[in-house]
């Protein structure tokens, strides 16, 4: 196997070209490791959000160059020490290392172990790796919020990445599910399976969702303002962008708190199984090169994808 790999090396915070495709030295899996060739990276807004600033990299004293990207799909080049239940050739993805560097914009990473898990025999690994900081984020906020069957949930962005994941975990709950999105995307509400599909630009959502147990909160400002009115006394809120003031929840009666997803191979493979049981399906609405990830980051950034991008080597 060679010793050096392409990758996507990002040398100045900034605008998307600040990512150049290079050959550089190729990891090797480490104690309680996988070695994974890469076959899919999925693109988060934190990932451009990081390229454009540092974002929580920044804040934890990385500096450029750095290799970005967290979603992965891919194969099991080499197992290290110490690790079991995986093999060489094994089918893996996950969410290695967030918010540390993981490397996943490259063709091979070496993750924990611990932060992956098998991938489903149903899909691609392009949809795979749609699934990982998304699924994962809905999941952890799903189980923070301890959304029960029969419990009324609004989720924001109910047709993005996040939101048309926590749509179909709700559902498999046994959730009643309102959800908001443009005119454009009402059909793909409808086909996750929203109960209450809400257009924004012609409804207030306020107007139709009344004594929600649950809010998730993707969008922030006016929106999470008006968001706190429709919810049940003793209901919560739910934030992935953030602290939420703890007066405006008082005032409302209600609960609200934030949360930063984690990696996590266990809850991987509970994703897995929604996934390969038919529950859970990744909804990709584009594929870009390496050679295109500027594009891939542009597109990202307009806020409009439906479902997820990915990248490919």
């Amino acid at each position: 196997m060679a010793d050096t790999m392409r990758a996507l090396v990002t040398h100045e915070w900034g605008d998307p070209e600040q990512m150049r495709l290079e050959q550089v030295p190729r990891p090797e899996a480490g104690d309680g490791e996988l070695l994974v060739r890469v076959e899919a990276a999925g693109i988060n807004p934190v990932d451009w959000k990081t390229r454009r600033s540092g974002g929580l990299m920044a804040s934890r004293g990385v500096a450029p160059p750095v290799i970005l990207g967290w979603d992965i799909s891919g194969v099991v080049e080499a197992v290290g020490a110490g690790v079991d239940g995986f093999a060489v050739g094994d089918e893996v993805f996950g969410l290695p290392l967030f918010p540390k560097v993981a490397g996943g914009y490259a063709e091979y990473v070496a993750a924990p172990a611990a932060d992956l898990a098998h991938k489903p025999s149903n899909i691609t690994h392009v949809e795979a790796a749609s699934l990982p900081l998304a699924a994962l984020t809905a999941l952890q906020a799903i189980e923070i919020a301890e959304l029960a069957a029969g419990q009324l949930i609004l989720v924001h962005a109910a047709a993005g990445g996040v939101g048309s994941l926590a749509v179909q975990i709700a559902k498999a709950r046994g959730a009643r599910v309102a959800g908001t999105a443009s005119t454009s995307n009402q059909d793909t509400l409808r086909e996750l399976g929203v109960d209450l599909p809400i257009d924004y630009t012609t409804t207030q959502f306020e107007d139709v969702v009344h004594d929600a147990d649950v809010v998730l909160e993707c969008i922030g400002g006016e929106t999470r303002q008006r968001s706190w009115g429709v919810l049940r006394r003793g209901g919560i809120m739910v934030s992935i962008l953030g602290p939420l003031p703890q007066e405006d929840a008082d005032a409302h009666g209600v609960r609200g708190t934030n949360m930063l997803v984690h990696p996590s191979g266990a809850q991987m493979a509970q994703i897995a199984e929604l996934v390969t049981s038919g529950a859970l399906r990744p909804l990709v609405q584009e594929v870009f090169p390496f050679a295109r990830a500027a594009d891939a980051h542009r597109a990202s950034e307009t806020g409009h994808a439906r479902g997820k991008l990915v990248l490919i080597p």
